[in-house]
């Protein structure tokens, strides 16, 4: 099924852009690390399957991942990936007025409606840098979702305007699937216990590469998390997912991530600072962002899209996200080499080639150099229960 409402198909993901025909591409759609999973996840994935024939038991991950945050695990719910988690507070949860801020992940507000909610929606701008104002959202909300760093803005809202939204009577979930991607997790609410029905979404498949093994979780007050598992089918996470997620919280991992959220964001700031240079020919890059990929207004979006596909590339529609138009795409950060490859493809794809910012086939590599207003929509119209 695919939930759309006018204009925007939210069940358009990424993946979408490296599949549609086939071809073989360079992925700077899909905001999954590129050299993932390591050696040692794998081995500790492989070394499950000796235990399939037996049914998952989450206990050991469970707790693992209550550690992690200093939680007990009555606060802790593993899940298919934060996908599933949408889904299950879009079933569980007794909600009236749903609100989504956008533009973000189009997930939560799928799941809504497709649930039979009405979904109410908070639009940021590119005028405020697509920066979070707690006044846009309507006081009666009793569910109110938003990602942190927002996915596709990479936008890092303050934890503490955040964490403001809270009300008695109101969940606030705060999706953080790329928060480990920011170093030190600067600005994350996850083993919050002090905000009022909070709920934090994690996701594990961005930093160790598991898409295709689906594993997350849920930190709730445990009212909220009884609620959500109570909707879950019996064994929802798999032996293998389960033992990725309790050897992705351990000390050696977090270290590893750590490093690798300070080497992105020095990739992240390379990407950003030679897409400036083709400034003169309309690219605009949001910022400052701080996620593991950059929002970027292209003129004639899709056209250039189509001529980095035909170049080799793919990155990512934004046209797709509530609150964006036809001339943004989204882009995921890579290593230098990959990125000064898309940056010669671009040069080459962006119209108006008379004045090109020098990214040619010959050039050697880049060097490294180190935006409140908000609309909202009325309800959309809720699409019943599949």
């Amino acid at each position: 099924m695919r939930t759309e409402d006018a204009g925007h198909d939210l069940r358009h993901h990424g993946d979408a852009e490296v599949r549609d025909d086939g071809a073989a591409l360079v992925d700077l759609a899909v905001n999954v690390r590129a050299d993932t999973p390591p050696a040692w996840l794998r081995e500790e994935i492989a070394g499950s399957l000796s235990s399939l024939a037996a049914y998952p038991d989450g206990r050991a991950a469970r707790a693992a991942v209550a550690a992690r945050h200093g939680l007990p695990v009555e606060r802790v719910l593993l899940t298919a990936g934060a996908a599933e988690a949408f889904v299950l507070l879009a079933r569980a949860l007794e909600v009236r007025r749903p609100v989504v801020v956008h533009p973000q992940f189009t997930e939560p507000e799928a799941a809504l409606r497709d649930a039979g909610h009405t979904v109410r929606r908070v639009l940021l701008t590119e005028a405020d840098g697509f920066r979070l104002d707690p006044a846009a959202v309507p006081e009666d909300a009793d569910l109110v979702v938003l990602g942190n760093p927002t996915n596709p803005t990479s936008v890092l809202h303050p934890a503490r305007t955040v964490a403001g939204l809270a009300r008695p009577g109101r969940t606030l979930v705060v999706d953080e699937a790329f928060i480990d991607a920011v170093p030190g997790e600067r600005e994350a609410l996850a083993g919050r216990t002090d905000v009022p029905g909070l709920v934090v979404l994690r996701s594990l498949t961005k930093t160790w590469g598991l898409a295709g093994l689906r594993i997350g979780y849920v930190l709730a007050p445990p009212e909220i998390v009884a609620a959500l598992e109570r909707a879950q089918p019996l064994w929802p996470v798999s032996t293998p997912a389960l033992a990725a997620a309790e050897a992705c919280v351990a000390p050696r991992a977090l270290a590893e991530a750590g490093h690798a959220a300070h080497r992105g964001a020095a990739d992240r700031a390379h990407l950003v600072a030679e897409l400036a240079a083709f400034a003169s020919r309309g690219v605009r890059v949001v910022g400052p962002a701080e996620g593991p990929f950059v929002l970027v207004r292209v003129p004639d979006a899709a056209a250039v899209r189509r001529r980095l596909r035909d170049l080799g590339y793919a990155v990512r529609r934004g046209d797709t996200f509530p609150g964006l138009g036809p001339d943004w795409v989204r882009i995921a950060v890579r290593d230098r080499t990959t990125v000064n490859g898309f940056l010669t493809a671009l040069s080459t794809a962006l119209p108006d080639k008379a004045e090109r910012p020098g990214h040619t086939a010959g050039r050697t590599a880049p060097t490294e150099r180190p935006g409140r207003t908000t609309g909202l929509l009325p309800p959309a119209a809720p699409v019943p229960p599949s």
